[in-house]
């Protein structure tokens, strides 16, 4: 019961973080911050029980979960380039736990500079699998279905 709960909670946070102003805090005062109407706490809250839900998924096997979380790149790959063409790398999220990143580059800009050891955000939809999980769908939607996701490196938005 009371991981359910839990669950509950960083659902209705993820779901309330998915309601705001995208906003770059690195760049912004605290002032500007608060003008436009973001918690900081509640999205650094999000970040963090967004590792426990990662896991969580995994353990379970459960997919199509919308998740931010926060890693470092610990290795990259070649583009997969049979249809959507897709930068791919692989992120390190907990002491237990690596994620597949599969960002659609046909539909949003390549993450520059991205090196082995970096610190990256992310927003998108976890899929489940036997090595950890894949985040995909970190892009708009250019037909408005889907949330829109992103990724964060060295200050700067891809999505």
């Amino acid at each position: 019961m009371k991981n359910i709960l839990i669950l509950c909670l960083v659902l209705i946070a993820a779901w309330q973080f998915l309601h705001r102003d995208s906003v770059d805090r690195d760049k912004l005062g605290s002032d500007e911050i608060n003008n436009l109407g973001v918690d900081v706490a509640a999205v650094d809250a999000v970040a963090i029980d967004s590792s426990k839900l990662l896991q969580r998924a995994f353990e379970q096997q459960q997919s199509d979960i919308q998740v931010q979380g926060v890693g470092r790149v610990i290795r990259l790959l070649a583009d997969d380039t049979r249809g959507s063409k897709h930068q791919k790398f692989i992120v390190k999220v907990s002491a237990q736990q690596t994620i597949l990143i599969a960002h659609n580059i046909d539909l949003a800009p390549r993450v520059a500079n991205l090196n082995v050891g970096d610190k990256l955000e992310f927003y998108g939809e976890y899929e489940w699998n036997n090595k950890g999980g894949v985040i995909h769908w970190t892009h708009h939607d250019p037909r408005g279905y889907h949330v829109d996701g992103w990724l964060k490196h060295d200050g700067r938005v891809y999505q």
